[in-house]
This record gives structure tokens, C-alpha cells and sequence, in this order.
């Protein structure tokens, strides 16, 4: 792929994570829990992990982040997503090589639970209260249960792109 090409792709691949992040911000919950969300965009960044690489899948993932917070959030709602999708951002990097054939459903799975951690981290030093470490149960099971949805989406998209190129 030329580097023209890939630059394209990463920015289509930018524009669509940035779409789907304000989107899925404006869709009311799916379950009455706070903070729990389908995720979908964080699809985007594992189909550029697999598509393009990790180095463009972290550009797609800091458009998706800086600029959803400039136009759909706020500054400090930047922090809270930061938090999240570096830490999962990193578990998906880091586990792509291993997941990759078959699992990729599991690596989102493990990259959305990471996701939750990191907000909660945030969370924890932006309120200096580590009790909001209480409400990591149910995180965990809303963080696997959207992890494979978004997982199993990723991998049909991703099995796609890679037949067409």
C-alpha cells in the first residue's frame, strides 16, 4: 500500500471512529446503568489495528478522542476517554498478534474491560475517592458483554477489508 493510500484510509478510518464516538453519544442507553455504552468506535480502532497498523489504529484513535471531545463533549470528558482508550488502545496493540485469526471478539472484550479501568482510574485521581472502584463489577460484565459485540463486529468488517486488498 502507498503511503497515500495508507494516509487516506487512516483518515477515512478517523473520520468514521469520529462519526460513530457522536453518535453513539447522541443514542439514548441501552441499559439503565451510567457509563455504559455499546462502544462501537473503538471497532473502528481495531479494524485499523488489523487493516493498517498500530501506529495509524493510535492517530484514529486521538482523532476519535480529541476531536468527539471539541465537538460532542467537553474538555474534561477528554480526560475520561483519554484514560480509557489508551489503556485499551494499549491491550489491543499488545495483543493483536495473539488474538488476531480467530479471538479478535476476546481481545475487545479484554480492551473494553481495560477501557472501563482506565476511566475509572481517572476517575479515582480526578476525585481523589478510590470508592468509585466500587462500581468496577458492573463495568466488568457491561465491558464484556459490548467487548464481543464490538469484537465480532470488528472481525467481519476486518475479514472483509483484508479480501479486498
Amino acid at each position: 500500500m502507498t503511503k497515500l493510500k495508507r494516509l487516506s484510509f487512516t483518515a477515512l478510518l478517523g473520520a468514521i471512529a469520529l462519526t460513530v464516538f457522536i453518535l453513539e453519544a447522541q443514542i439514548p442507553p441501552l441499559v439503565p446503568i451510567p457509563g455504559v455504552k455499546p462502544g462501537l468506535s473503538n471497532a473502528v480502532v481495531l479494524i485499523t489495528i488489523g487493516f493498517l497498523g498500530r501506529k495509524e489504529a493510535l492517530v484514529v484513535l486521538l482523532i476519535k478522542i480529541i476531536l468527539g471531545s471539541v465537538f460532542g463533549g467537553s474538555v474534561s470528558a477528554m480526560l475520561f476517554s483519554l484514560g480509557g482508550g489508551l489503556l485499551a488502545y494499549a491491550v489491543m496493540a499488545l495483543g493483536f498478534r495473539f488474538f488476531e485469526k480467530n479471538l479478535l471478539w476476546a481481545l475487545s472484550a479484554l480492551s473494553a474491560v481495560a477501557h472501563n479501568i482506565g476511566q475509572l482510574t481517572v476517575a479515582a485521581a480526578v476525585g481523589g475517592n478510590m470508592k468509585i472502584f466500587y462500581y468496577l463489577p458492573i463495568l466488568l460484565v457491561s465491558g464484556v458483554v459490548t467487548g464481543v459485540f464490538t469484537g465480532l463486529v470488528a472481525s467481519v468488517i476486518l475479514k472483509r477489508l483484508k479480501n479486498e486488498k
